[in-house]
């Protein structure tokens, strides 16, 4: 699929944008995500190995989202590091057009200067504190994006995320969960409880083979 295909989709700035970062186009899970209802508010749980193009579908959904005046983005990570590069990657490509922040700090704030950003990146634990913290621009989300989902099965960050993605599906009943995994054993099973419509591709950029290293040689297979 054509970056230009989807043109009348977007809004004209993101387009601008994409098209100055010479996306002509677009991947097969990005070209999946369309077709599932991405421009159109669908809730999706993407699983695609990495670097097959995630992040743009989360991007191509919290722009628009923002761009046409429908609501704040929230960008969950699990790490701080991850945060502090989605941070750089997305002031770098968008800080013309909207403003964006990043929440990794004092899990005993509420951080009321957030009300003015319209993307906010932040992990799972600050944002359950913003939460329990009634900060009072939540009602004003309308995207979620939800990265390293897999994480849901993870003893330490594993009960956080889902207890966050429980209450925002109660709390925001028109809210769109964009959720990202490179691999995840059960997708069928958490895309129901999502809500969300399952995209899969095993596409990736550079051919990934198998093989058993033994005595200094690798066999392929």
């Amino acid at each position: 699929m054509e970056l230009s295909e989807i043109k009348s989709k977007i809004p004209s700035e993101l387009y601008s944008v994409l098209e100055k970062e010479n996306i002509v186009e677009l991947r097969p899970s990005q070209e999946k995500s369309v077709n599932a209802g991405l421009l159109e508010g669908k809730s999706l749980l993407v699983c695609t190995p990495t670097a097959s193009g995630k992040t743009l579908i989360a991007e191509l959904a919290s722009l628009k989202s923002i761009l046409e005046g429908k609501g704040k983005a929230i960008y969950i990570v699990p790490l701080k590091a991850l945060a502090s590069e989605k941070f750089k990657e997305f002031k770098r490509r968008y800080e013309h057009l909207i403003k964006i922040a990043m929440s990794i700090g004092d899990l005993d704030s509420a951080d009321p200067y957030l009300h003015n950003y319209d993307l906010i990146i932040t992990t799972s634990e600050k944002f359950d504190s913003l939460i329990r913290h009634k900060a009072p621009w939540l009602d004003e989300i309308k995207t979620v994006v939800a990265d390293e989902v897999h994480l849901l099965n993870d003893p330490g960050r594993g009960p956080t995320l889902e207890i966050l993605l429980t209450i925002l599906k109660q709390m925001l009943k028109n809210v769109q969960i964009i959720a990202l995994s490179a691999t995840i054993g059960n997708p069928e099973k958490l895309a129901g409880w999502l809500d969300a419509t399952l995209v899969i591709d095993d596409w990736r950029p550079v051919v990934l083979h198998k093989g058993i290293y033994m005595d200094g040689e690798v066999e392929f297979y």
